[in-house]
């Protein structure tokens, strides 16, 4: 089994993406390389951002195995990744 990937579609000029990023950086050290955390800047990445549905920026996509398993639109807190991710990587 493949590990997860946490995609994070943002955009420069996003002030609530600015507020996502020291989370993700948190989560970055507490899982290490357990999980894949992608940013996807969606101005340069408009057919990826296309390909996911983005309509709201921060949007975070949890994928694994290939398969979307969970989208969450705006700030996400470090709890709830934590408790998302948890399952996918024991």
């Amino acid at each position: 089994m493949s590990k997860p990937v946490l995609f994070d579609f943002f955009a420069t000029w996003c002030g609530p993406c600015r507020m996502q990023t020291p989370i993700l950086e948190e989560l970055a050290k507490k899982m290490g390389d357990k999980v894949d955390i992608k940013k996807v800047d969606i101005d340069q990445n408009m057919d990826l951002a296309e390909k996911y549905g983005i309509r709201v920026v921060p949007t975070l996509v949890i994928e694994k195995d290939g398969k979307v398993v969970q989208s969450m639109e705006g700030v996400t807190d470090l709890y709830t990744l934590e408790k998302l991710l948890k399952p996918l990587v024991e």
